[in-house]
């Protein structure tokens, strides 16, 4: 049985676009994705779907009646699968797993209903298994018409990769050839953003570039808010598809003092870092795409956590959350597609206002990172 991993498609919907060829256009330039507008009863930052995105998401709602009481996370994740499947090759003759989750489900959609029923002390038919986490895989399979397991699940913001991780279990146990894995995330509503902000860590910047990702001086928090979706597919094996293998793979939780500390120098990160690099020189990894959520002590203990591991020779580092924001749970495919692009236009895509970094050779080997709160920590190394 072959044990190299393809990821052989990937596809995103976010801030940046819906079509590999404008989201990769969209990173080269130093255009960030933010807006100012009213959510609900605040007025906040936030980096919403691009105006195509928007009408492809409606447009989808309006083509199936089933799909009019579906949430927004749903709908993203059943729009770029279908294009995902499309990408690979894949057929609804073949037998296919899902594991698309998100950190918050069907928030949008449960904060409605939930007034609604506060308000009239009456609650839609349709209430319960239109806000369930298990909702995106169930409609994904539904919309593909396709056989093999469905899960859904949250691991708050390492959701994704948390999902690509089982996918290859799946398919490194022989109970599956091919999975479909990755993250969906439609938090864009004012209860959020208020638990956002009751934590301390939105951005309150009105600067040019509201959050700071990768700012290791900052002295304040700036974790802005985006929607946005994105899956790929892997197989076993290489094939005339495939676009990266994963060449590593690390995970790891520590024990936090609180609910949503994390340690000075990322113990968690130190851990999967050293296990998805368990069999490659550090020297041959080229790039870090981080976590990095715009936070003083989320990017700063990432940052030390990769010095306790790379010592005084560091990859390049970036991260795409000051130009498209945190969509939670799918923020770590997201990171995944933006090193595959990296590796496909061998371009390496800094943060305009950190350290300045310059390529000096080839990109064949990036680290992807993503951590959730409770200190889930996953690291994935991807190769060409």
């Amino acid at each position: 049985m072959p044990t190299t991993i393809s990821i052989t498609a990937i596809a995103s919907i976010s801030g940046l676009g819906n079509d590999s060829n404008v989201i990769w256009k969209n990173y080269l330039n130093n255009d960030h994705c933010f807006i100012e507008t009213s959510v609900g009863s605040l007025n906040a930052l936030i980096a919403p779907l691009n105006s195509d995105s928007k009408k492809q998401i409606q447009e989808l709602k309006k083509s199936d009646n089933k799909y009019k009481s579906l949430d927004s996370s749903v709908l993203f994740a059943i729009a770029i699968s279908r294009k995902a499947v499309e990408k690979a090759g894949w057929k609804k003759s073949d037998t296919f797993g899902i594991n698309i989750g998100s950190s918050r489900g069907a928030t949008e959609l449960f904060e409605k209903h939930h007034l609604d029923f506060i308000q009239s002390g009456i609650v839609e038919t349709l209430a319960s298994p239109t806000t369930t986490m298990g909702n995106i895989s169930s409609w994904v399979s539904h919309d593909l018409q396709s056989r093999g397991p469905e899960i859904s699940h949250s691991i708050t913001c390492s959701t994704a990769l948390h999902a690509l991780l089982n996918g290859i279990a799946w398919l490194k146990s022989g109970m599956a050839n091919k999975f479909l894995v990755g993250g969906s995330e439609a938090p864009l509503t004012d209860f959020t953003i208020a638990q956002m902000r009751a934590l301390k860590i939105y951005s309150k910047n009105n600067d040019k570039f509201p959050c700071r990702a990768l700012d290791l001086n900052k002295k304040q928090n700036s974790l802005v808010l985006g929607e946005g979706a994105a899956v790929c597919c892997i197989e076993l094996g290489r094939t005339e598809k495939t676009i990266a293998v994963v060449e590593g793979i690390g995970f790891a939780t520590e024990i936090l003092e609180h609910n949503v500390s994390v340690s000075a120098e990322a113990t968690c990160f130190q851990k999967s870092m050293k296990m998805a690099l368990e069999n490659t020189k550090l020297s041959d990894v080229d790039a870090i795409v981080m976590h990095a959520p715009g936070t003083i002590k989320g990017d700063l203990s990432e940052y030390k956590a990769i010095q306790k591991i790379f010592g005084e020779k560091l990859p390049l580092l970036t991260t795409n959350k000051w130009k498209i924001g945190h969509t939670f749970g799918a923020s770590g495919m997201l990171s995944i597609e933006m090193a595959i692009l990296m590796l496909q236009n061998q371009t390496f895509i800094g943060v305009p206002f950190a350290e300045a970094q310059s390529q000096k050779k080839p990109l064949k080997k990036i680290l992807v990172n993503a951590v959730g709160f409770g200190g889930n920590a996953v690291s994935v190394l991807l190769g060409l």
